[in-house]
């Protein structure tokens, strides 16, 4: 695409004189090229380069052994559309709208494929998007800056079968039925669109999402892969016999009628399955980029992982436990990321998108919450971040279950985890010495001090990302008396900076155009401070 054609695709789509300076800067010879992989509901462990546990991933092994896995990577929220929607916007759930199922993403907010497409980027989409606010599959239009021709959500997907066949795909019956052919299933499907793109554009600028929704249920995989796992019995781990004593009540709540006895086998010979079979897909993925695409940035994770038993729980939900929270994450750049190299810094998915367009030569929009992990991908011992964040709303809102409304915020040092359940009990965890999180030291006199820095840190990144649940209960916790509780909370306003769509926001106080989007509010803190604008210069 050439600069004329850009600048008329970017006009058509609204965008602002303020994002068409990014395009002088491809210049690079060698296309520049992304595909990443997101998994659905895979624990990092689920991977035998994480554990060896008996599964079968010999393809995203592959994968980790040509170039970095990352030991230490977290979502944003640990349910399906919050998860993703901060992966492709750059923006916390609080921030972009969607903090359950089921919610749209907010009209002012743009995703990673419109910010790459607008600068020329060619992005293409296919699988599971879950952002349109509508239900599971979406609405079958394409979302804004991704290729039509290649989007492929679930309600396409399922438009393509006969009634009774809709009906099937949404049972595991496809993996007992040997005469269910392949061609039917979501993930191959999938799978065909995007060895078909990288095909047929080798030769551009391109990020490739490929999303699939296996092995989340129904699971469907053919029946060689459920077969595969009839008699498994995925290892148990201690946390399993959790009791949730010194826990959360909703915890208790979710766990009724297995609280106590034994802990069953953790035996599903779909769900285990659909994993491998999925991972066979991936295969056949990372085969046609090693014939299409071989330098390309290949990036893989999920977006959240499965309690599978453990704490007594089941699925995923207002938890903040490693195994629903903690994902794989692995990168292979050839020629930048060394080959079996490990990290053990912090990453966290709200820099995904922050990546990405660096990674194309485009600056970092200001609206975005996350930074670049570019330099981690070069050198396993670099840092971006000392600290990951997370956040939970609710599960869905198209249903009760799952707890409803339970709000928490949660940050993780790497060895230290704080999670503020608003309405119930903290919790505080020391992952280097209770990597089961079984022990709450919320009370602890010993973590007092690591406790409120983390405190701290939290409240903060809650004013600084314009959490709009921010306010004093956060702050004032029964284990920090000492809290100040004031009605102002924190007495800032934290307008969005511009991102090259909007005009910049004006002063509420003096109407004139906005210069620094967090300060002081006027009419709290400093009723007669005068404020200099964009109009008055430096």
């Amino acid at each position: 695409m050439n600069r004329r054609d850009f600048m008329k695709t970017a006009g058509a789509a609204g965008v602002t004189s303020a994002i068409a300076p990014a395009v002088s800067q491809v210049t690079s010879k060698e296309p520049r090229q992304v595909v990443l992989i997101l998994g659905e509901s895979v624990r990092m462990d689920m991977l035998n380069c994480y554990r060896q546990t008996g599964l079968k991933t010999p393809n995203l092994d592959k994968l980790a052994s040509q170039g970095m896995r990352f030991e230490r990577a977290y979502n944003c929220q640990p349910v399906c559309a919050p998860a993703r929607s901060a992966i492709w916007t750059g923006l916390y759930p609080h921030t972009n709208g969607v903090w359950g199922n089921s919610m749209p993403l907010g009209d002012t907010v743009h995703t990673i494929g419109q910010l790459l497409h607008d600068r020329g980027i060619h992005c293409a989409f296919m699988g599971k998007w879950h952002l349109s606010g509508t239900d599971y599959f979406d609405t079958g239009t394409p979302a804004a800056g991704w290729d039509p021709a290649y989007w492929y959500d679930m309600r396409k997907y399922l438009m393509e079968l006969t009634p009774e066949d809709r009906q099937r795909s949404r049972r595991p019956a496809p993996a007992d039925d040997p005469t269910w052919p392949v061609e039917k299933l979501y993930g191959h499907q999938v799978t065909n669109r995007a060895v078909d793109f990288l095909a047929k554009h080798q030769q551009e600028d391109f990020l490739m999402v490929v999303a699939y929704d296996e092995p989340h249920d129904p699971s469907l995989c053919p029946n060689e892969y459920s077969e595969m796992y009839k008699d498994f019995v995925f290892p148990s781990s201690l946390n399993v016999s959790d009791t949730l004593e010194n826990k959360p009540e909703e915890q208790r709540i979710w766990a009724a009628g297995r609280l106590g006895g034994t802990p069953k086998p953790i035996q599903s010979k779909h769900y285990f399955g659909a994993h491998s079979f999925i991972d066979a897909e991936i295969g056949r993925v990372m085969d046609q980029i090693e014939k299409s695409a071989p330098n390309a940035l290949v990036i893989y994770t999920s977006d959240h992982g499965v309690f599978l038993e453990s704490h007594r729980l089941t699925d995923k939900g207002p938890a903040m436990y490693e195994e629903i929270t903690h994902v794989p994450f692995i990168a292979k750049w050839p020629g930048q990321t060394s080959a079996n190299s490990v990290s053990r810094s912090i990453v966290s998915h709200i820099d995904i998108s922050g990546t990405l367009m660096e990674f194309f030569g485009h600056e970092i929009p200001k609206t975005l919450e996350g930074g670049s992990m570019l330099p981690m991908l070069r050198d396993s011992n670099a840092s971006v971040r000392e600290e990951a964040f997370l956040e939970w709303g609710r599960y869905e809102v198209d249903h009760d279950g799952f707890g409803a409304f339970q709000p928490i915020r949660c940050v993780c040092d790497g060895r230290h985890k704080l999670s503020i359940n608003l309405m119930v009990t903290d919790e505080l965890y020391d992952l280097e010495i209770d990597p089961g999180e079984m022990h709450n030291l919320i009370y602890s006199q010993e973590y007092a001090a690591i406790r409120n820095k983390l405190h701290d840190l939290l409240l903060n990144w809650m004013n600084v990302s314009r959490d709009p649940f921010r306010g004093y209960y956060w702050g004032s916790r029964p284990w920090r008396p000492d809290f100040p509780k004031t009605w102002e909370n924190a007495g800032m306003t934290r307008q969005r900076e511009s991102d090259g769509y909007l005009p910049r926001e004006l002063d509420y106080d003096t109407g004139l155009t906005m210069v620094n989007a967090t300060r002081p509010k006027i009419n709290v803190s400093a009723p007669n401070r005068k404020v200099k604008t964009d109009e008055e210069g430096p």
